[in-house]
């Protein structure tokens, strides 16, 4: 696959299989580079066939970035805009905190813009925004210090935050579960660990045995090509199956647990999360099978009131119509498609909802606004 973002530099090439270096060597998925002073983050197109980490020097570059999913996942594109936060104050040509901080606002709307479903984005640009006024930045030099500080801290506390909610998540999972997870929700979805998988990955760690039904995702296809090959690093046993498969698997009781994570999850508990997740909680409900949000407490957005609001991307029809199988496209010329990236599963087909402070569980109305604070 060709890099679209032409000043990205490939700083790290690995052949295929050796990926292993990213879960050993505890590899964020971006990170900060304070000798070249640039953000980099592994290339998530190229993955599993290639593992490369790609280097940017601009805002405009880490949002087309998010945009191009080079970075997906929640809680890692809130640190992309964080870290881009960072590189704007440095392309700035301010000569005062007031003219730099109107920089970083305009620098903000084009970072938010870049996926408008994920609340984590917008939320982690306002959360560098109000810092970026502190009266400790006396000149441009220590405003731009204390942006790159406060994006630094964003992504370490992420880090610690999928710890905690690993920790809560797994002792929802018992030993000998069979669990379908949907999209990717690791280490590659958040600066490390992740939500949802970060969940099985800490169930497995404590000694639980496992396996896993890894959803294909369509079509971006995440869920085999991302989640598979970091089950395949943690040495997790998995399968793969397609996405209109789980049903099958539920109805069989051959699955005891579902477990995925969320872009945005609004007052009432409904969750915008990867197309095809609404399916997949219709049919655990009907099944009797629990099924599990994992998300930071960022990810919960108490300002709309339930998931009809929530404004959902839809992406190139191209991404749908591109598949192919055996070489051959699969769909005639000429076809057209459509392609929403997300879907709202609303809340009364979810079990519980785990986040860094503990299980919510419902009336959701509730009890979110008891779980949705900085601990």
């Amino acid at each position: 696959m060709t890099n679209s973002l032409s000043n990205a530099k490939m700083q790290i090439t690995l052949t295929p299989g050796v990926g292993v270096f990213f879960y050993r060597n505890k590899m964020r998925t971006i990170f900060w580079d304070y000798d070249k002073n640039e953000v980099k983050m592994i290339d998530q197109r190229l993955l599993p066939e290639m593992f490369e980490v790609v280097s940017y020097r601009s805002h405009g570059e880490v949002a087309r970035a998010i945009t191009e999913m080079v970075i997906r996942g929640a809680p890692a594109i809130g640190a992309a805009a964080a870290f881009g936060l960072a590189l704007a104050a440095r392309e700035s040509k301010a000569r005062t905190p007031g003219e730099l901080l109107a920089d970083l606002q305009a620098a903000g709307s084009t970072l938010k813009a870049a996926r408008p479903t994920a609340v984590n984005l917008a939320w982690a640009v306002d959360r560098m925004l109000r810092g970026a006024t502190s009266p400790e930045a006396a000149t441009v030099d220590e405003l731009r210090q204390l942006i790159l500080t406060a994006a630094q801290r964003l992504a370490d506390e992420d880090v610690e935050i999928n710890q905690r909610m690993a920790t809560h998540g797994a002792e929802l999972i018992a030993d000998g579960d069979t669990i379908v997870h949907h999209c990717n929700t690791g280490a590659l979805a958040a600066v490390d660990w992740g939500t949802a998988l970060g969940v099985i990955r800490t169930a497995w760690e404590q000694g639980k045995k496992i396996h896993v039904l890894v959803d294909e995702t369509r079509p971006r296809l995440q869920g085999a090509r991302l989640t598979a090959w970091e089950l395949s690093q943690y040495g997790i046993p998995y399968e793969i199956i397609s996405d209109n498969m789980s049903g099958y698997f539920m109805r069989a009781g051959k699955v005891q647990k579902v477990f995925f994570g969320a872009d945005r999850v609004v007052a009432n508990g409904d969750v915008a999360n990867k197309i095809g997740t609404y399916m997949l909680a219709l049919a655990a409900k009907d099944n009797g099978v629990p099924a599990y949000a994992v998300v930071p407490t960022s990810t919960i957005d108490l300002s709309l009131a339930h998931g009809g609001l929530i404004p959902i991307e839809e992406r190139s029809q191209a991404e749908v119509l591109d598949i192919q199988l055996g070489g051959e496209p699969v769909t005639p010329k000429g076809a057209k498609a459509r392609n929403p990236a997300f879907d709202v599963t609303p809340q009364r087909l979810i079990t519980g909802i785990v986040t860094e402070n503990g299980v919510v569980y419902p009336p959701f109305e509730v009890n979110l606004k008891k779980f949705a604070f900085s601990a």
